[in-house]
């Protein structure tokens, strides 16, 4: 994977997390399927509309799976029965490598965040299992904003938690609402490619 860096002097960098430093999104897509099944949905979840939600709030991401499924449910009961199954998964959590290599040299130098749509319990678990919690002593979730990407508010409140101006922070990001909230926040970004090869 190569990671085409934008030309500028960064003084702050912030990390997207499931798609970006850890590849964790087919995980999550297996705890989604499970979830919606447990809420009635036949057949397969819809993979493409899924991929395409990577950033939104987890709390946020129940309700749409919902609605283009055409499923009755309700989204809090599923959010959290999708949480439980992906906290309880067995699986190994592998690493990004060259995003992980970019954080871990950004932050000898520069200040570095970690701004996740995931909530806290699931992002601090997440962490602790791939080592990665010591890198990122700023973390940003979906429990610390009234709106998550692709609003801006994460990527402008890790950067004020950092001290650095929007304008200085470049983001890490594989989803297109990610992308979205660091346009809005007057972030450059980098985009992580998280969709596994067909």
């Amino acid at each position: 994977m190569h990671l085409h860096i934008p030309v500028g002097d960064f003084s702050g960098y912030i990390f997207d997390l499931d798609g970006t430093l850890a590849d964790t999104m087919p995980l999550h897509y297996a705890a989604w399927n499970e979830a919606l099944h447990n809420a009635g949905l036949k057949g397969k979840l819809d993979e493409n509309y899924f991929y395409a939600l990577g950033g939104v709030p987890s709390r946020k991401v129940a309700e749409l799976l919902g609605l283009h499924h055409g499923l009755k449910l309700d989204a809090g009961k599923v959010y959290k029965d999708k949480e439980a199954i992906f906290m309880a998964s067995p699986q190994k959590l592998q690493l990004i490598g060259p995003v992980v290599e970019f954080a871990k040299k950004a932050s000898r130098t520069r200040p570095v965040a970690l701004a996740s749509g995931g909530t806290r319990d699931v992002v601090r678990s997440t962490l602790a299992k791939t080592g990665l919690a010591p890198l990122f002593p700023i973390v940003v979730t979906a429990d610390d904003v009234e709106h998550g990407k692709p609003a801006p508010d994460m990527f402008l409140l890790a950067a004020k938690l950092m001290g650095v101006p929007p304008g200085l922070c470049l983001v890490f990001e594989d989803g297109q609402p990610g992308i979205q909230a660091a346009e809005a926040a007057g972030m450059k970004w980098v985009h992580v490619p998280s969709r596994p090869s067909v």
